[in-house]
């Protein structure tokens, strides 16, 4: 099918709303491209809509969402975006699930969206000037008043064989997004940085027996983190190979968290585009 209108700055969304005006059913189910599903898993995520799996006492599902991991390829780069995602990415998203009571946003990964429920959040039509337009879409159906749930099936993401820019430039992207969707909850993730908040304590300590008795203690509750969910909740077997890489990740994380607030401006398929509350605006041009 040919998608010929640009509606909006979001170029993905703006196919999707002339795709679904052929869909005839009454889910729709839709991927980010480089999603790979397994065998079961359009009958996994269909099943979370069926009323037998459904409390009668609560709203009905309006959409399903997935977690994912990464599949790196060949570059340093390329392993710490996977080893992010396994290690600091999805245990955010449980951990906000589990201090918010349930899921209130979509992942990428699988938006599988009753057509009803699409239509009271506003339709696709309304995320077409919106980056994150997969969190977007589960916010507006949760407050359309339907429940938005985490299907058992875990997917797999391709990562890019990444050179360090444009490793760079898909974090800043990725945090800035937080930072612009959950400002809040974006600066809580200081508390996420353990490992390196005690590295710095020993330097700034000069080295204390306290400080050393912390770091260690950091550095095994990190290693546990990632093991139980990278290894165990998602099943990647990248994360254990590339543990080595784990504080070295950290470190640079960190970093570009600290340089996720200064600014803005994000790097989207090619385009530099500013970001005002959830909305890709195209910077206007210099003199």
């Amino acid at each position: 099918m040919v998608c010929p209108k640009r509606l909006g700055t979001n170029g993905k969304v703006s196919t999707l709303e002339q795709l679904a005006r052929h869909a005839r059913y009454e889910v729709l189910l839709i991927n980010d491209s480089d999603i790979t599903v397994g065998p079961h898993y359009l009958e996994r995520v269909m099943r979370c809509f069926e009323p037998m799996t459904q409390d009668a006492s609560k709203a009905p599902v309006g959409l399903v969402t997935a977690l994912y991991r990464g599949r790196a390829h060949g570059t340093i780069a390329s392993r710490f975006e996977a080893l992010g995602i396994a290690t600091d990415f999805i245990p955010g998203v449980l951990l906000s699930k589990l201090l918010e009571g349930g899921m209130h946003y979509g992942l990428g990964s699988t938006l599988a969206v009753k057509r009803e429920a699409l239509e009271k959040a506003g339709g696709l039509l309304g995320l077409v000037d919106q980056l994150a337009d997969d969190y977007e879409m589960g916010v507006r159906v949760a407050n359309a008043g339907y429940r938005v749930v985490l299907s058992g099936e875990v997917v797999e993401t391709s990562v890019p064989a990444y050179g360090w820019r444009g490793f760079v430039d898909h974090q800043l992207r990725w945090l800035r997004t937080v930072r612009d969707a959950r400002p809040a909850g974006y600066v809580g993730l200081i508390f996420t940085h353990g490992l390196m908040w005690a590295l710095l304590n020993v330097l700034a300590s000069g080295l204390s027996p306290v400080s050393l008795w912390l770091l260690g203690l950091s550095f095994f509750l990190r290693l546990a983190q990632a093991m139980t969910v990278g290894a165990a909740v998602l099943g990647d077997h990248e994360v254990l190979p590339n543990l080595w890489l784990l504080p070295i990740r950290d470190a640079v994380a960190m970093g570009l968290w600290v340089a996720a607030f200064a600014g803005d401006t994000i790097v989207w398929r090619g385009e530099r585009f500013a970001l005002k509350n959830g909305k890709l605006v195209k910077p206007e041009p210099s003199d």
